[in-house]
């Protein structure tokens, strides 16, 4: 082969073998342009654990001569299927010291064998475990090629020729090292794109939202689109998360950006407020810490974001806003509206004020928040998007508040080939609590109090036909109500809400949280929460912005 036969070869070789982002497809490609030019027979064998589940972990050149191989092509210029049951794409074997693969592969040089002897041959068939595998070899000349890249050693190829062709020349093993060198490039770039794949693809689902068990009050539904589909994350998220008093706290948010850095940043802020929603902070403050703590973490955590608070009690929504676009409401009884709130600044701008707005809720409105990836679009306004995204929803008839129905119609309307940002869609059906389910009292903070509960528990339970469930209410309550008279100055607050559970809430104006300790037998006191934690579906314990509130839930069983 002249330089100009070789040239050209290199060239064609290069385009067949291209740069998919598939390694068994690359390593097929290969052998295809070596048969029948350089070779009659060519395998390829890449490090079984490229083909693991997950992130690849690093690879060693001095452990790869020992390592699980996997053969994941052959070509040959004899009839199809001919040498299938020998060689199997597929097969996983040990490359044994006996092959030249293997030592190619630990030397990272080409092992050349002019001619390969009966006793090599079938010293050779050993790596394979199968005698059959030696008319491949045997009399013919043997070149083994590891497939080699920054540094590592990913796995070889190995090419025969029959004793009638010419050996392998200085050429022919230039021209299949450099193919070979190409083809560990090719392949080597598709396992890191495998790793960030599975390092975006586990981002995506530690940052992932879903509705908390036993929401009270809304019932939520939501999508997310990555703005690149072979990304898979991005910076937008939501979140719904319990409050006390059967409150639902709602949150979306979009940090600016793309990719990895900027899911980064979006899980920093999430997880921030989930710890500042456990205070149970006014919306405007929420976000006020949040954008100071935004503020330390560098410039990379802007974002806008809204956070809502729903109290199915008292019908009522309290948004503040911090630079995201507004959402709307679909009411019980048909017309949407976009809710008119304050702009706000974004997160990690500063110095800049949040309000607090009260919006009335009947039962049964659904409130739907989004990110700007649904809305915009170059050269349209953005205010005339939202209007146009509302009035696609009036015109369905009949408009619905089912929550899953709503995130499906408004994916539906976004232009097909627009989408290049991240979108996030939330729907929330808020329910509310009738006043006839919520029993409420005033309590003062001396021992007398506890008698007083006891009653009030008995009483309101009879007339709510929970009478099963009235010696562990009672027995509960006591201790919380005995545990806030110790350090409660102000009357102490006492709640019962009747929904699908019973809830019961204390409240007193003391922050220090009480702690959960198992009592030993003379102990005369850690008891209650103790109980608490055993006899109660479910409890828990958050500071206010007045004190605190001790709660826990009871099953109400089907009668």
């Amino acid at each position: 082969m002249d330089l100009r036969d070789h040239l050209k070869f290199l060239k064609e070789a290069t385009e067949a073998i291209g740069t998919g982002v598939d390694m068994v497809a690359i390593a097929r490609q290969f052998a295809a342009v070596l048969v029948p030019r350089l070779g009659d027979f060519a395998s390829i064998h890449l490090l079984d654990a490229l083909f693991v589940d997950g992130v690849p972990g690093p690879l060693s050149p001095h452990a790869t001569a020992v390592s699980l191989m996997r053969r994941v092509a052959v070509a040959h210029d004899e009839p199809p299927g001919r040498w299938r049951a020998v060689v199997p794409e597929g097969a996983v074997q040990i490359m044994y010291a006996t092959s030249p693969c293997h030592e190619a592969m630990a030397t990272g040089l080409p092992v050349y064998v002019p001619s390969v002897a009966p006793a090599r041959a079938e010293a050779m068939a050993l790596s394979h475990g199968n005698r059959d595998v030696i008319p491949l070899v045997e009399r013919r000349a043997y070149l083994a090629v590891p497939l080699t890249v920054r540094g590592r050693v990913l796995g070889c190829v190995a090419v025969t020729r029959r004793p009638e062709r010419d050996p392998f020349d200085d050429a022919d093993v230039l021209t299949i090292g450099q193919l070979a060198s190409l083809v560990a490039l090719s392949i080597d770039n598709v396992r890191l794109y495998r790793g960030q794949r599975a390092t975006t693809a586990e981002l995506q689902r530690a940052v992932s939202s879903s509705a908390p068990c036993g929401l009270t009050g809304a019932e939520v539904a939501h999508r997310y689109l990555p703005g690149n589909p072979e990304v898979e994350v991005g910076g937008d998220w939501f979140d719904t998360i319990a409050l006390p008093g059967s409150r639902v706290g709602i949150v979306i948010g979009d940090v600016m950006g793309h990719g990895v850095r900027s899911a980064a940043a979006m899980g920093h802020l999430r997880i921030a407020v989930q710890t500042l929603a456990a205070l149970d902070l006014p919306p405007d403050q929420l976000l006020r810490q949040l954008d100071n703590l935004a503020q330390r973490m560098g410039d990379d955590h802007l974002a806008t974001c809204m956070y809502v608070v729903y109290d199915p009690i008292a019908g009522i929504c309290q948004l503040a806003n911090a630079g995201h676009l507004p959402p709307l409401i679909v009411r019980r009884g048909g017309g949407v509206e976009p809710v008119a709130i304050p702009s706000g600044a974004p997160i990690g701008v500063g110095g800049v004020a949040f309000d607090t707005v009260r919006i009335p809720i009947s039962d049964g409105d659904t409130l739907l928040m989004y990110t700007d990836g649904l809305v915009e679009a170059r050269g349209d306004d953005i205010g005339g998007r939202i209007e146009a995204l509302a009035e696609s929803l009036r015109l369905a008839r009949p408009v619905t508040t089912d929550p899953e129905a709503l995130c499906d119609a408004l994916i539906g309307t976004m232009d097909p080939g627009r989408h290049e940002d991240d979108v996030a869609v939330l729907a929330a059906r808020l329910t509310s609590i009738a006043a006839s389910d919520v029993a409420h009292w005033l309590l003062s903070p001396r021992p007398a109090a506890v008698a007083r509960s006891r009653r009030l528990i008995r009483q309101t339970l009879a007339g709510w036909s929970l009478t099963e469930l009235r010696d562990i209410a009672e027995l509960l309550v006591t201790e919380l109500v005995t545990n806030a008279i110790r350090y409660a100055t102000d009357p102490i607050e006492l709640r019962l809400l009747h929904t699908s559970t019973l809830l019961c809430e204390v409240r007193d104006d003391d922050h220090y949280l009480p702690i959960l300790l198992e009592a030993g037998d003379l102990d005369e006191h850690g008891r209650g929460l103790f109980l608490v934690s055993r006899l109660a579906q479910r409890w828990g314990a958050s500071r206010t912005a007045h004190g605190k509130v001790v709660w826990f839930e009871l099953a109400i069983t089907d009668s």
